[in-house]
């Protein structure tokens, strides 16, 4: 019976080291993974940023910066307007007195449709 009772004693022992075994072992994967999934999240950081930088440089060589385009809007917003504030300065004047006429000369009419029995 003491035999018996040994053997289950080294049975249970085995089992209980191969157990340990296992979580060390899955504790190290784990350990792996996550070392993994860090070293992939710095290398995409990475690949990012120089994206990013070669997109502006692109940018900055096509485009010019962000500044010089909307300075040259800005210039060319304001060259329309006086554009049209001179066209409108100069028209101004006729205009006025194309309405003064239409309001101030005032031909009655019958109307086309009106029909006289």
């Amino acid at each position: 019976m003491a035999s018996q009772t040994q053997g289950i004693q080294q049975l249970l022992a085995a089992e209980k080291k191969a157990a340990d075994k296992v979580a060390e072992a899955r504790k190290r994967k784990a350990r792996r993974l996550k070392q993994a999934k860090e070293e992939a999240q710095s290398e995409i950081e990475a690949y990012r940023l120089e994206r990013e930088k070669q997109f502006k440089d692109f940018e900055s060589k096509h485009l010019g910066s962000r500044d010089d385009v909307a300075a040259k809007i800005d210039k060319d917003m304001k060259m329309k307007l006086d554009i049209i504030n001179r066209c409108m300065a100069s028209n101004k004047e006729l205009v006025i007195q194309q309405i003064m006429s239409y309001v101030y000369e005032i031909k009655p009419a019958i109307h086309k449709n009106i029909r006289v029995d």
